[in-house]
C-alpha cells in the first residue's frame, strides 16, 4: 500500500506541465479515479486505474478535486480525477479500419483499453475533440461509434 499524505500539486501548474506531459507520452500517469461523494473524504484508501492501492490522508484545508497531483515523481505520477470516467466506445469495421483507428489512438495518446473488437476510449476532454480527430474515419464509415457520453 503506498501512503499519501496530501495534494502537492495541480495538473494545470505551469511549473510541472512539460514534467506530466513526458511521463504522460510513457504511459507513467495513474488516475484515482473518484465518485464526487468520495472527494470530500479526508482519509481515503482507493486503488488507481493500474491497480496501486493508495492510502490518502488530507489536512483540513485539502480536497481532492479534478486534476489534484498526489505522487510526483521522476518515473511515475498520481493524479486524482473526480466523477465517473466518460467513456466512448468505437468499433472498426475492417482490419485495415482496426489499424488506422490504433495507430491514430496511439499517436494522439489516448488512454484506451479493448473490449472484443472495440476500442474503448477513456475521456479527459470532449467528446467532441476526440471526435474530430478521427472524423475522416466515421465519415467514410471505417469507424462506427458505438457509444458515447453524448457530450460535445
Amino acid at each position: 500500500m503506498l501512503r499519501l499524505a496530501g495534494v502537492i500539486g495541480h495538473r494545470d501548474d505551469p511549473a510541472i506541465a512539460d514534467h506530466l506531459h513526458e511521463l504522460g507520452h510513457r504511459d507513467r500517469i495513474e488516475y484515482l479515479i473518484l465518485p464526487p461523494g468520495e472527494s470530500e473524504r479526508r482519509r481515503l484508501r482507493w486503488a488507481t486505474d493500474k491497480g496501486t492501492d493508495c492510502a490518502i490522508s488530507l489536512a483540513r484545508d485539502e480536497r481532492l478535486t479534478d486534476g489534484a497531483i498526489l505522487l510526483l515523481e521522476p518515473e511515475r505520477a498520481i493524479l486524482v480525477h473526480v466523477g465517473e470516467q466518460r467513456q466512448w466506445r468505437l468499433q472498426p469495421q475492417d482490419l485495415e479500419a482496426a489499424l488506422l483507428l490504433g495507430w491514430q489512438a496511439g499517436h494522439l495518446h489516448w488512454r484506451v483499453r479493448f473490449e472484443g473488437r472495440d476500442l474503448v476510449v477513456l475521456l479527459e476532454g470532449p467528446e467532441a475533440d476526440y471526435r474530430d480527430r478521427i472524423a475522416t474515419l466515421i465519415e467514410a464509415g471505417a469507424v462506427t461509434i458505438v457509444e458515447g457520453d453524448g457530450r460535445a
